[in-house]
């Protein structure tokens, strides 16, 4: 059975940045499976920007050639080795060309089957589903400090003023092999939302909640949370990327 629903992306330089290095899209397979992309390029205007893309088009190519997986297990199969080769494409370009050399991205995939869903991230963009009513993160971001805070070496809540917040400990691009976080969840008619840390470090867990419950369009949402990231201070790129199912 097709996933009927609807679906959403935006991407907003912000209020300082003078580019934009995030990207973001959404597409469907001929079975109905829904791919959302969100990457966070890094690594200068250039180099950031171009890596984002060069994710971004690298898997939607593939998925645009693969019409259907007949297995949880399959998607899955699919999709780390379709962004361990972006990480490839990504990585070789930097090593040929100079003016790409510190080039990288962030990555969090989200392929959604009838009753599936899989993600896949890379860095500190983020996954979310809104179920029964409340926000929930779905992903972990890859930074140090988060680390830190895993393994009891600064508080939790120490994460939001760190000095060393921004330092990512993973990207694609980087280097020539690239370690992925995997979740494999049941699907259940969840609202899925994808974005960069421009979005979250602006708008908070209950703020992205109350604009995902209202009635608006997922058009109407997904500029909302833009705007609000912005109205917030939008001191970074944004990208949102938002899927509802129609029932």
């Amino acid at each position: 059975m097709k996933l009927i629903g609807n679906y959403c992306t935006r991407i907003d330089r912000g209020q300082v940045r003078y580019s934009n290095e995030d990207q973001a899209l959404i597409l469907t397979n001929p079975h109905g499976d829904i791919l959302m992309l969100v990457a966070d390029g890094m690594g200068g205007h250039a180099q950031g920007d171009l890596a984002a893309r060069l994710a971004i088009d690298t898997i939607a190519r593939a998925y645009r050639n693969r019409p259907y997986f007949l297995t949880r297990k399959s998607a899955e199969m699919w999709l780390t080795k379709t962004i361990r080769h972006a990480n490839s494409v990504i990585y070789r370009e930097a090593q040929n060309n100079p003016d790409y050399r510190d080039m990288g991205t962030t990555l969090v995939a989200a392929l959604i089957r009838t009753n599936d869903l899989t993600l896949v991230n890379a860095g500190d963009s983020r996954a979310y589903w809104l179920e029964n009513g409340r926000l929930n993160l779905l992903t972990e971001d890859q930074t140090l400090v988060s680390y830190l805070a895993k393994t009891g070496q600064i508080r939790p809540e120490e994460k939001k003023t760190h000095p060393r917040r921004h330092v990512l400990i993973n990207a694609l691009g980087v280097d020539p092999s690239v370690s992925l976080d995997v979740f494999k969840l049941d699907y259940l008619d969840q609202t899925i939302l994808l974005c960069s840390d421009g979005l979250y470090n602006h708008v908070n867990d209950d703020e992205i909640e109350a604009v995902l419950l209202t009635d608006d369009s997922v058009e109407e949402k997904a500029t909302m949370l833009v705007t609000n990231a912005n109205n917030n201070g939008g001191t970074d790129n944004i990208a949102v990327a938002l899927w509802e199912r129609e029932l």
